[in-house]
């Protein structure tokens, strides 16, 4: 007789569109979780940036919450416990998992670097899809996760969903890896391929907007912070080298017009975002690391990349380079960032973004 599925009791801090997106995942994935890995949930707590806060140890209706704040309405109809803040939250909310989708901050990492410091403390596992914790407090958050026996994991904060992580952890044990090399940030990419079709950076800017993929503050993008960041994390977590966001040669994409993007395509180039970093003896990190426009040619992997693609190579001292080519991908892409991520948690138990 088949044993009863385990039962998680999960907490949603951000229900923005990541958060929603995950939600949704949850109800169409709900059957295939429990006949299938054994794994059943219940969301007990669900925390907002400007539409309340929400506990309730029975669990939540996550189909109510989702119409509630599509609506634009509050979800206090739907708490049996209210909270002040997301400190409180954290502290009061009877779950186990938290899943962290707050605003990124890409200076310090905070707040959401306290509240998954406040997490671990408490005995929850964390999953995050916030770039900033992750840059800057990798390290104090993996000895978290050893000291208290949880998990930290973040998928979702490079390549949406993509497996880059679990593919780093899975299918290089014992590699050395030696650089990366790569097209992170697809904001960036559908601005420069709007623009090559005849947009202004503005018009570009403001479609991507339009889709919900840029902040209303585009700077992030156009100056390269979020590619920068990602560019951390990947030589913190992949090449196991500190790196901080200042310790990135970083310039973004808001100097190149429609003259450059013209003279590009007549000499049969295209101008990209690349991501790259190579250790290097003598550098005080030990790793060159880069975010710059480059012009690639029909030859290169990147030239052939357009709208909100990316695309990832990894060198190592054993395999050489892989490569991870993500299309068109959306906030659900995400949101099954944080769904493996949970499953990672339901089957190991303890882990961390260590490799």
């Amino acid at each position: 007789m088949n044993s009863p599925p385990q039962e998680h009791h999960l907490a949603l801090l951000g229900f923005g569109n990541v958060g929603q997106a995950f939600a949704r995942l949850l109800l169409e994935k709900e059957n295939t979780l429990r006949e299938e890995k054994g794994v059943a949930f219940r969301v007990t707590g669900i925390a907002t940036g400007s539409h309340g806060r929400v506990i309730d140890p029975a669990g939540i209706d996550l189909e109510k919450a989702l119409s509630l704040r599509q609506s634009g309405d509050p979800l206090d109809p739907i708490s049996t416990s209210k909270t002040k803040t997301s400190r409180d939250f954290i502290q009061e909310c009877p779950a186990d998992v938290l899943f962290e989708s707050t605003p990124v901050n890409y200076q310090t990492g905070q707040p959401a670097l306290d509240y998954l410091r406040a997490a671990l403390q408490r005995g929850m596992h964390v999953i995050t899809a916030n770039k900033g914790p992750v840059v800057h407090g990798y390290r104090e958050l993996v000895d978290l996760t050893r000291n208290r026996g949880r998990s930290f994991l973040f998928e979702s904060t490079v390549m949406d969903g993509a497996p880059v992580f679990s593919m780093a952890r899975c299918g290089l044990p014992a590699a050395e890896v030696t650089g990366i090399r790569g097209i992170l940030n697809s904001t960036t990419n559908l601005i420069l391929t709007r623009m090559e079709q005849g947009q202004s950076q503005e018009e570009a800017v403001a479609y991507a907007q339009s889709m919900g993929i840029a902040e209303t503050d585009p700077s992030g993008d156009l100056d390269g912070w979020d590619a920068a960041v990602k560019t951390a994390i990947l030589v913190n977590v992949l090449m196991k080298t500190p790196l901080k966001l200042t310790d990135v040669d970083r310039t973004g994409i808001r100097e190149i017009n429609q003259k450059e993007i013209k003279e590009a395509a007549e000499k049969n180039k295209r101008w990209k975002l690349v991501c790259s970093a190579q250790r290097q003896e003598g550098r005080k990190s030990g790793v060159l690391a880069q975010v710059q426009p480059r012009l690639v040619e029909p030859s290169s992997p990147f030239y052939h990349l357009s709208g909100t693609s990316a695309l990832l190579q990894v060198e190592s001292d054993v395999l050489g380079t892989l490569t991870l080519q993500e299309e068109e991908p959306t906030t659900m892409t995400t949101a099954y960032g944080f769904l493996a991520d949970f499953l990672n948690v339901v089957k190991n138990g303890t882990s961390s973004g260590q490799l």
